[in-house]
């Protein structure tokens, strides 16, 4: 009997070749996996496609629902955005895969896993830390970093041995896809001084061709975490979906970002996240109403650090946990709601209210009703100035484009 492998299919081109490769190469027996994390139009067809190029048993686990209740809405609470423009789709669903990964290959007996990412990518990094995070032991397979095929090469072996592919020399891109964005890469948009064609795109229309009229859509939070539309309370799956056509319409959540990937290069990608865009704009609207400044500064700082995490394949770490743990009590009175305008390619905040407010108007008004002891003003700034004053009398004319005492 053949060794089992588990292999994350997608029924693109790497890993519908992965599957004749790897019985080839190994001999192996290849079971796929198939997770729908929102990307996945056709399951049934993906299914088939992986059983006629040669698997012996196609699975499919639909995981919208954990994808976005267990790593897109904490990632949301931590602000996580990677080089303040990536919201970081894809990097949050390969540990969800990878854990599937894990589970199938142990139900089945498997003695590896396999995906289909490049020796070049972030992807590799993020599935093989994750699974040997799980179960160190288990053997990872990464066809297309073993076969050394460019992309041109892999379509010529899947069309020499019958395996359909979605993409061709002619329009080469490499699409991810999940509700919490979509990432395209190669062809064209190899060249960062090329703009990117309108072909690139699928979830946003172009900022010139969408409507002239704004849009308003106002998004209650509970405790960080996004409950309902337009008074509207909705599941965490239906609310990113219906955001992502309401967004995309009017051409919000491109992003063009040349940045610096975990192997130590920089990269040109695509990214499209309408949802994504408006939810983390009103969420951090949301905490600058309900957090004070110190919290606030202090969680910029971990929204970062979250950020790298994820993008560097660690969320099945203590880190992580600790991490996570911090910002779930920074959440506790983030709650309320923000209307926010979509406009041509904008997303902008016109509105912001909570219970748990911390603005005040009779303190911030300068009209009738101030609250504000502007007598106690003086005191405040001879103490704050104190350091300053004392220094400038003790070491004067130090100060930056001021002259020099001699």
């Amino acid at each position: 009997m053949a060794d089992k492998v588990v292999l994350a299919y997608s029924g693109g081109l790497d890993t519908s070749a992965a599957i004749r490769w790897l019985k080839e190469r190994y001999g192996f027996d290849v079971i796929t996996v198939t997770v729908d994390v929102g990307g996945v139009r056709d399951l049934p067809a993906i299914r088939d496609k992986a059983l006629k190029v040669g698997a012996t048993k196609a699975l499919v686990k639909d995981a919208r629902k954990e994808f976005v209740e267990h790593f897109v809405f904490p990632a949301l609470q931590a602000d996580a955005i990677y080089e303040g423009q990536y919201p970081l789709a894809t990097a949050l669903a390969r540990p969800l895969m990878a854990r599937l990964l894990v589970e199938v290959a142990q139900e089945e007996e498997a003695s590896a896993v396999a995906h289909g990412c490049t020796g070049k990518g972030n992807d590799q990094v993020r599935f093989e830390v994750s699974i040997h995070s799980l179960a160190p032991d288990l053997k990872v397979v990464a066809p297309a970093r073993e076969w050394g095929m460019t992309r041109e090469q892999t379509i010529g072996y899947a069309q020499r041995h019958g395996i359909p592919v979605p993409v061709t020399v002619a329009s080469p891109y490499s699409v991810d896809e999940n509700l919490w964005g979509r990432s395209i890469e190669c062809g064209v948009l190899e060249d960062p001084w090329a703009e990117p064609p309108e072909d690139a795109f699928a979830w946003t229309k172009s900022p010139s061709e969408a409507p002239d009229k704004p849009e308003y859509v106002e998004i209650d939070f509970d405790r960080g975490i996004p409950v309902a539309l337009d008074g509207r309370e909705m599941d965490g799956v239906s609310l990113l979906q219906r955001l992502n056509e309401m967004a995309g319409g009017h051409g919000v959540g491109r992003i063009d970002h040349v940045e610096n990937r975990l192997v130590g290069i920089k990269s040109r990608e695509i990214y499209e996240a309408p949802a994504a865009t408006v939810l983390l704009r009103a969420h951090q609207a949301m905490e600058a109403m309900t957090l004070s400044r110190d919290q606030l500064r202090f969680k910029q700082k971990v929204a970062m650090e979250y950020a790298d995490l994820i993008y560097n394949g660690l969320w099945f770490t203590p880190l992580r946990r600790d991490m996570a743990a911090y910002v779930q009590s920074s959440q506790r009175f983030v709650t309320g709601t923000v209307r926010v305008k979509l406009l041509k390619g904008n997303c902008v905040v016109a509105g912001r209210k909570s219970p748990f407010s911390l603005y005040s108007h009779g303190l911030a008004t300068y009209a009738q009703g101030d609250q504000f002891d502007q007598s106690a003003s003086p005191g405040f700034i001879h103490i704050w100035g104190l350091p300053v004053r004392t220094q400038a009398q003790i070491q004067p004319g130090e100060a930056e484009g001021g002259s020099k005492s001699k």
